[in-house]
């Protein structure tokens, strides 16, 4: 089998800020496919989400506020992990490939249990809506299919993360 790594198509320093936006409320990078099957392919009956993360302006605005607002719940999933569409390419890939029944979307969102996906929030649901309202449908399902006790960090972190506003038209291309 051949072990491809497709290079990213964003500079990597530009998009630091959008990936550092989820890491400083508890996500997880999952940076290729053998990171990705461990986190998904696995039966051990706790909660996963997923967030394909992106540099596109509904990421910024509305899809990492508002999964990170919903990380402040009372009950989140067991493990938040994320991959970057345009980025960890063969990783976004993978997770794709478990998301069955739904065309490619990023930004989106995907809360998995032993490998099956169990909610899936695409683009089309994130455009549009603000932060809140995407926190609250998340709130729904977590407060449904999870358990673990919450939030993903303090409430006095939380309002320390910086969040990345940039939209994608302004980040440079990678360049080798």
């Amino acid at each position: 089998m051949f072990n491809i790594k497709r290079p990213p198509m964003y500079d990597e320093v530009a998009v630091q800020p959008m990936r550092d936006e989820l890491l400083g409320v508890g996500f997880e990078e999952l940076r290729t496919p053998e990171e990705v099957d461990a986190a998904l392919n696995v039966n051990d009956d706790k909660t996963v989400l997923v967030v394909i993360n992106s540099v596109c302006g509904c990421a910024a605005g509305s899809a990492r506020p508002g999964v990170s607002l919903a990380l402040q719940n009372d009950i989140i999933p067991d493990r938040i992990t994320t991959v970057f569409a345009g980025q960890d390419r063969d990783a976004v890939d993978q997770v794709r490939s478990y998301i069955k029944d739904f065309p490619p979307s990023s930004p989106s969102m995907g809360l998995f249990k032993n490998g099956e996906l169990l909610y899936f929030m695409p683009r089309f649901d994130i455009e549009g809506r603000s932060a809140d309202q995407i926190a609250a449908q998340l709130v729904k399902v977590f407060n449904k299919a999870c358990s673990k006790k919450g939030p993903s960090v303090p409430a006095e972190h939380f309002d320390s993360v910086k969040r990345a506003r940039m939209c994608g038209s302004k980040i440079p291309l990678y360049q080798g």
